[in-house]
């Protein structure tokens, strides 16, 4: 076990996670549920069966010993997350990147990291190393508790930060980096997506007898986490891919796939995933209707490529962690915001924002770094 390397392994899971939604930026002609589609194919099919086939020992036979209320409770808890995934990609849409994930990641720190030792108070049973009374009762402990508070605590300056923002900056200027900007909207669809996303954290809870098998099929310790990830993110897909295809339906976008013009009612529709059609009123001309197929695919396997690697790095991450293995989510939370808010201020999110807005965004960014050492400390106080 070490704590610090498990540390950098979340921080390199957060920069993946901050910055996956980059690409998306670079379709052209697609609608949200288009691409969206096409990006988790890569991130929750493609990748995980490819890494975890290449990294691990016997992924099949480890996952066909498992028992179906294993493989069943990771399935679902992934299932659920994915509504999260759904709403998060919305918030994006609504908020930015920078506050979007603030505020989405807040919720999604605070559930994820502090229910399932709670939990464990009343459901002993439960795969999780202490519950939070045994956690809290001892010194190292309480500096690892203290990490995730102070964390918390980051996490709202930062939400009041994009708040303040919200409230200084004019409409005009706000629809200039973010073309659908709704505060209210997009507090609503992050909250939902925060508290969703959390049950991400359950599933890696309740797939800890995959991880613990294929170690005894001989996998390195550093990639036991792999082979669950097959099956949360399998439940993930199974979400995302129901609601894409009927948001196909619904708005008759399904011919994106392979089409090599877009109708003109689609015209207007770019990366930002706006669901309004045509383009100021103006005929769209040929050149406006051409789709560049091969340059979206490859921007939206980028973004769902880059999207896996997070939880590739937080499974790395969480095997260095030991007893305070519930701490990672806080330390992955904390890392996104981190790298979510350098994304927001290089595609100038925060311009025309006071001098108060900027303190407040810098204070949080603050406080959750130093989040992430005083956990790291802690856990490598037991180790």
């Amino acid at each position: 076990m070490n704590p610090f390397l498990g540390v950098f392994f979340h921080w390199l899971g957060g920069l993946a996670s901050g910055s996956f939604y980059v690409p998306y930026k670079g379709v052209r002609k697609w609608s949200w549920e288009t691409y969206w589609l096409v990006g988790g194919v890569f991130s929750w099919i493609v990748c995980p069966l490819l890494l975890a086939s290449m990294l691990t020992q016997d992924v099949w036979g480890v996952l066909r010993q498992q028992s179906a209320a294993t493989l069943g409770w990771t399935y679902l808890f992934g299932a659920l997350w994915g509504f999260g995934g759904l709403t998060f990609g919305l918030t994006m849409r609504y908020l930015g990147m920078s506050l979007g994930m603030g505020v989405a990641l807040g919720y999604c720190a605070a559930f994820g990291t502090l229910l399932p030792p709670v939990f464990k108070l009343f459901f002993p049973a439960i795969p999780v190393a202490e519950s939070i009374v045994e956690n809290a009762s001892t010194t190292t402990g309480k500096i690892t508790l203290l990490g995730v508070c102070e964390c918390q605590v980051g996490i709202v300056v930062a939400a009041v930060a994009g708040l303040t923002k919200e409230r200084e900056m004019p409409e005009s200027e706000k629809r200039k980096t973010i073309a659908e900007f709704n505060f209210a909207k997009g507090i609503l669809v992050a909250t939902f997506s925060g508290i969703m996303s959390a049950c991400f954290s359950f599933a890696l809870t309740a797939g800890a007898p995959i991880g613990t098998a294929s170690a005894a099929a001989g996998t390195s310790t550093l990639w036991t986490g792999l082979p669950k990830l097959v099956v949360v993110l399998l439940g993930g897909f199974t979400t995302n891919f129901i609601w894409c295809v009927m948001l196909n339906f619904k708005n008759h976008t399904g011919y994106q796939y392979l089409a090599r013009v877009v109708r003109p009612e689609h015209a207007g529709l770019v990366a930002s995933g706006s669901e309004h059609g045509g383009a100021g009123g103006a005929t769209p001309t040929a050149e406006d209707l051409r789709v560049p197929r091969l340059g979206n695919y490859f921007f939206s396997a980028l973004a769902g490529t880059t999207w896996y690697f997070q939880f590739f790095f937080y499974t790395m991450g969480e095997t260095q962690m030991g007893r305070y293995g519930f701490a990672s989510w806080t330390l992955h939370m904390a890392s996104i915001i981190i790298f979510s808010t350098m994304w927001g201020w290089i595609f100038h999110e925060w311009k025309g924002s006071s001098r108060k807005a900027h303190g407040l965004i810098a204070a949080g960014i603050a406080l959750l770094i130093l989040s992430t050492i005083v956990i790291g400390y802690g856990t490598y106080l037991k180790g």
